[in-house]
């Protein structure tokens, strides 16, 4: 390909991205912290473990704590004092942690699941758009173009949903996605081998 060609090649590429991007952001608008929790509080995405914590002295501090979703008194509590985190001076400030970390659970499980609905939205689409580049389109350019942008929306669809899934399933996406691209490379290099060996025959 000639310089013009790949220019016009990654803006195919960039713009396939775009559209399929944008496309699936209004069908499955992202959610927005601010909508599950109105104080605008900082999340608390850890679950508030014993393990975290860092060793204390034996002394009696008295505090509340998160205990089964519940602020509970301690009256003997650690000697590290009130973290803020998983212990609180106040029961006010430990039920505010709570409601911040109850409406956070809440928001993930929402973008979660958008997560999934993108990912398998995304799959097709990317998976389509590659195949109409590899075998539709003979001008060079915008078949490269639409396999780039194709591969793109397949990132973009596995990204969006990667940090929920298990290992198995991304051992399973991965190997998935270079059988594929492995195969689209053989058919492009065999149809322009064969595009090669016309042009020198015409």
């Amino acid at each position: 390909m000639n310089i013009k060609d790949i220019i016009l090649g990654i803006a195919i590429i960039i713009l396939t991205i775009f559209v399929t991007f944008y496309g699936i952001n209004t069908i499955f608008p992202k959610p927005q912290y601010e909508d599950f929790c109105t104080n605008y509080a900082k999340p608390y995405p850890a679950s508030y473990a014993i393990d975290n914590r860092e060793v204390c002295p034996a002394v009696c501090v008295p505090m509340y704590e998160i205990v089964r979703d519940r602020c509970v008194y301690d009256e003997c509590g650690s000697g590290c004092g009130p973290d803020e985190v998983n212990t609180f001076e106040t029961n006010e400030s430990c039920q505010q942690a709570l409601y911040d970390f109850q409406c956070y659970q809440r928001y993930d499980a929402v973008a979660k699941e958008r997560s999934k609905k993108v990912f398998f939205l995304a799959l097709p689409i990317g998976i389509l758009i590659i195949a109409a580049g590899a075998f539709f389109f003979g001008l060079e350019a915008v078949g490269a173009g639409l396999m780039g942008g194709g591969v793109g929306t397949l990132i973009y669809g596995s990204g969006a949903y990667w940090p929920y899934t298990q290992n198995w399933i991304r051992f399973l996406l991965s190997l998935v996605g270079l059988v594929l691209l492995i195969w689209f490379a053989y058919f492009w290099n065999k149809k322009m081998k064969k595009k090669r060996k016309s042009s020198k025959r015409g």
